[in-house]
C-alpha cells in the first residue's frame, strides 16, 4: 500500500506551520533518487470545507471515522487556538492509538496542548511554545520533568515543536520518512536556516 502522511485540517488552523511539510511531500522534489512517492491526505472531523487562519479553503479528503491507524505513516497535527475544544477529541483519540502502535505523530504549537490535555506528554520528552504556556493552558499537565526548552523534539514516534519553529518541526518529520536521507534533511534544513547557497548544491548532490 502507498505510504500516506495524514494532515488534520480544521477551521482556523495555523496553515503556515505545516507549509514546508505539505510542499515537500506533495511535490517530492527533494526525495532521494528512486524513492516512491508519498500520498498527502487531509483529514477532518467530516468532509466539510474548512478555512485556515490564513483564509485558505480546504476540503478534507477523508473524515476521521474512516481512518485506520495501519494506513498512517505520519499523522501531522497543526497548531491553532482551539485545541482544548472537544471538537478535537476524535483526532486526539487517533493520535493516542498511533502513539501506542508506534506510528509517528507530529504536533506543533497548539496541537501540543491538545496532546498534553489528554495526558499524552506526561511521561516522554517533548516541547511546546514554552513551559509556562503549557502549564497555564493545561492545569492537569504533569510532564514538566520531561519538558525540553528546544524548538522541536523527537522522542521515538512523537515529534513536538514550538509554533515559531516550523522549519525544525519539518526537518524532524522528514527525518522520519525514508524518502529523505539524513544528508538531504540536513542540507535542506541548513539551506532554509542559513540561506547560504552552498547548501543548495549540497542538497542537489544529496538527491543523486
Amino acid at each position: 500500500m502507498k505510504k500516506s502522511v495524514f494532515l488534520y485540517v480544521f477551521d482556523t488552523m495555523a496553515d503556515w506551520e505545516i507549509a514546508y511539510i505539505t510542499a515537500e511531500i506533495n511535490s517530492g522534489r527533494f526525495f532521494k533518487k528512486g524513492s516512491p512517492s508519498l500520498k498527502l491526505v487531509t483529514v477532518g472531523n467530516d468532509t466539510s470545507e474548512v478555512t485556515t487562519m490564513g483564509g485558505l479553503k480546504i476540503k478534507p479528503d477523508v473524515e476521521i471515522s474512516a481512518l485506520k491507524p495501519k494506513d498512517i505513516t505520519v499523522l501531522v497535527l497543526p497548531g491553532g487556538d482551539t485545541w482544548l475544544d472537544p471538537l478535537h477529541d476524535a483526532i486526539l483519540a487517533v493520535a493516542e492509538q498511533c502513539l501506542k502502535d508506534n506510528i509517528v505523530v507530529a504536533a506543533i504549537c497548539g496541537a501540543t496542548i491538545g496532546l498534553a490535555g489528554k495526558g499524552l506528554l506526561n511521561n516522554r520528552p517533548h516541547t511546546s511554545n514554552n513551559l509556562e504556556f503549557m502549564k497555564a493552558f493545561c492545569p492537569d499537565y504533569a510532564g514538566e520533568a520531561f519538558y525540553q526548552n528546544q524548538p522541536a523534539v523527537t522522542d521515538g514516534n512523537l515529534i513536538t515543536a514550538s509554533g515559531i519553529a516550523p522549519l525544525e518541526f519539518s526537518a524532524q518529520v522528514f527525518a522520519k520518512l525514508d524518502v529523505f536521507t539524513p544528508e538531504i534533511v540536513d542540507s535542506w534544513y541548513q539551506l532554509y536556516n542559513t540561506r547560504d547557497p552552498k547548501y543548495y548544491s549540497m542538497l542537489m548532490n544529496a538527491i543523486q
